[in-house]
Formats: C-alpha cells, structure tokens, sequence
C-alpha cells in the first residue's frame, strides 16, 4: 500500500505546457507515474511529446477529468494564477490536488484551502513543496525518482530538500510512501494527515517526521502522536542555530522569543516518546535502529 498516491492514480499536470511542467512531466513518466493528460487554457486539442509518449492537453481540468477519469493533479503555474487553477480542480472534483507552485499569497492558499474543506471532494499538498512519491508506484511532483526505493518508512517533511536528504540516506531501507507537505504558514495537508494515515497503513512501519521552526505545527503533531499513533515514530527539526526574529527559508519558519524555536519543538515531541535527530544523518541512523530490532 501506500498513502494518498498509488500505482493506480491518474495524474493530469496544470500547466503542462510551461518550462516547468513540461520538464517535470517527463521526470515523473520516468519514474512510472500514470499521466493522463495536461490542461492549459486555451491550448485543447493539442498534445505534448513527453519523451516519445503523447500526452492530451486539455483547455479545462473539468474536461480532462471527463475524458480520462483523473484523479490527482500537480499545479505547476505562476503564483498569481494558482488559485484559479486551484479552484478549477476544485470544482472538477479531483481528489488530490498536489500544488507545487512557491511564493502563492498567503490570503490565496487560505482561500482556496477553505474552499477544498467546504466542498469536501479534495485534499490539497501544499503549496510550495515538492510533492510526493510512493516509490515503486507513483511519483507526482519534484522529489527524484531515482534516490529511494519501496520499503516501510513513512516519511512527511516540510522541506523539500531534507525530504531528499532522508530518502537518500535511507534509500537501502526503502519508503512506503514520501510527502513534502511545504513550509508556507498556511497549508493544506499537515503532519497530523499525514500520521494519520501512516498509523493506518498496514505496509508502513516507522514513521519519520520532519520540521522545522516557526508555528506549532510540531507542538499539534506531538499532541496527536500521543493520543492516536502505536508506531515508532523519529523527529529531525531543522533550525536550531537560527537566529531569533529572522525568517529562514520557508515563509513559515520564523521565531518569535520562545515560540516556535526548534528546541521547544524537540521538547514536546520528546515528552510523547518520540526520538529526535540533532542532525538528518543521526536521525536516519535512529531509523535503521528501530527497523534492525524489529
């Protein structure tokens, strides 16, 4: 098994035809994803030589679900387009609406995430963040296809990069499944979706949960383990050396006095059992502990 992505999802790409999802379209077919289609407006009926493989581009998500039964789409458009294209998925009913695109307003994100949970029909990843992949199965997004294999390590991070830090240094052990959940303040998928559906995953076995400063998000998710998740789950945060009141990175990873300091976030995973790495290496070395005593 796997969470949210399986070798079974019908993946349709926005904004196909841009730089961006053109190059990234060809990265995930590499890795075995099931793309269907592509959908920019004002270019249906045309198609996109992916490598060999024509792809059907649509001028509406609306009629590239209709066509082909999509079930997932990667937002690969500019920031000030995002939440139409957003809504558009929206409203076709698409289940999974991973959105790649970084530097969305925050109002924006906010909007079309209330959106999602009034419909009730979508589950939105990000935006800013690089996806997510169940190797073996499906790779929809950014993260390389090539630095992991199948195996039984859950993974959900905030940042893109450590998310392909951890993959690599585990890549002998393999992942069930990886999500870039993305650094923005405001998100769609959060760590707690995320550890809730490992928790229920019969094919993962150890969770790795990664942060960084700024927020609660950390704090909630410790407060969640606690209560709802039996499996092992190993903490990294990254942050520890920022400096207080300076934005790091992700548009979200700011500290303000105590609040949302990687050393508190350290403390209150730890106060739940969770296990946290000083650094990615360390943190992927408690994995492989945990997964040799079983």
């Amino acid at each position: 098994m796997a969470i949210f992505l399986t070798e079974g999802s019908k993946v349709l790409v926005q904004g196909i035809t841009g730089a961006e999802g053109g190059k990234h379209t060809r990265r995930m077919l590499a890795s075995g994803t099931n793309i269907v289609a592509g959908v920019t407006p004002g270019k249906g009926g045309q198609s996109v030589d992916a490598d060999g493989r024509e792809i059907p581009v649509f001028g509406s998500v609306g009629d590239a679900v209709a066509a082909t039964g999509a079930d997932v789409s990667v937002v690969f458009v500019p920031p000030r387009f995002t939440k139409g294209a957003v809504y558009e998925a929206i409203d076709a009913g698409v289940p999974l609406v991973i959105v790649i695109t970084e530097g969305v307003p925050i109002h924006d994100t906010a909007d079309f995430f209330a959106y999602a949970q009034s419909k009730g029909t979508s589950r939105i990843i990000g935006p800013n963040c690089p996806g997510l992949i169940s190797p073996g199965k499906s790779n929809a997004g950014i993260i390389p296809g090539t630095i992991t294999q199948a195996g039984r390590i859950g993974l959900v991070s905030k940042s893109g990069t450590l998310t392909y830090q951890m993959m690599y240094e585990l890549r002998d052990l393999g992942f069930s499944s990886a999500v870039g959940i993305g650094g923005d303040p405001v998100i769609g998928t959060t760590h707690i979706d995320c550890l809730a559906a490992f928790e229920a995953d019969p094919d993962t076995d150890v969770i790795v949960m990664i942060g960084e400063i700024g927020g609660d998000a950390e704090e909630r998710a410790a407060a969640y383990i606690k209560d709802n998740v039996t499996k092992p789950v190993i903490g990294y945060v990254a942050g520890f050396t920022a400096p207080e009141g300076k934005t790091m990175g992700h548009a979200g990873a700011i500290v303000s006095g105590s609040s949302g300091t990687a050393q508190a976030k350290k403390e209150a995973l730890e106060a739940v059992g969770v296990k946290v790495g000083k650094t990615p290496s360390e943190t992927a070395r408690l994995v492989r502990e945990i997964l040799t005593r079983a």
